[in-house]
């Protein structure tokens, strides 16, 4: 009961944060950012940006509700591991460590699941097919 407490608190919080702190800002800004966003994986910087927006606010409300955990944390867990090491790789440690911790979390969620308080646990038990 305490281990999938702590796993919602985990989902609700890592994806909260990444999707008020950081996806719907992008989300709302996307006109303005589209042609200037990073791209350091040479995708274009639009096609980088809906990447961004895909995995901040689409699998950060999937984390939340418990749907698709695992596969939605995988598009969370690459964005933030980019950001510690491809867009601040020469900057200070200080800046990479902030994408860690995110990354940290969403290993945490893709190795432990969503626990019971979560989508996919409903519909493991009643034996339904996903949507």
């Amino acid at each position: 009961m305490r281990l999938d407490l702590g796993l919602l608190f985990l989902r609700l919080m890592s994806g909260g944060l990444m999707l008020f702190g950081h996806g719907l800002g992008k989300l709302m800004s996307y006109s303005g950012m589209a042609n200037s966003f990073p791209d350091p994986l040479g995708m274009g910087p639009t096609l980088t940006l809906v990447v961004a927006i895909f995995s901040e606010v689409f699998c950060a409300l999937l984390l939340m509700i418990g749907l698709s955990t695992r596969l939605a944390a995988l598009p969370l867990l690459g964005t933030m591991v980019t950001a510690a090491f491809v867009v601040h790789a020469a900057d200070p440690w200080s800046k990479q460590e902030f994408a860690l911790l995110y990354a940290v979390a969403y290993a945490t969620l893709f190795l432990t699941g969503p626990g019971s308080f979560s989508l996919d646990a409903v519909f493991k038990v009643r034996g339904m097919r996903r949507p």
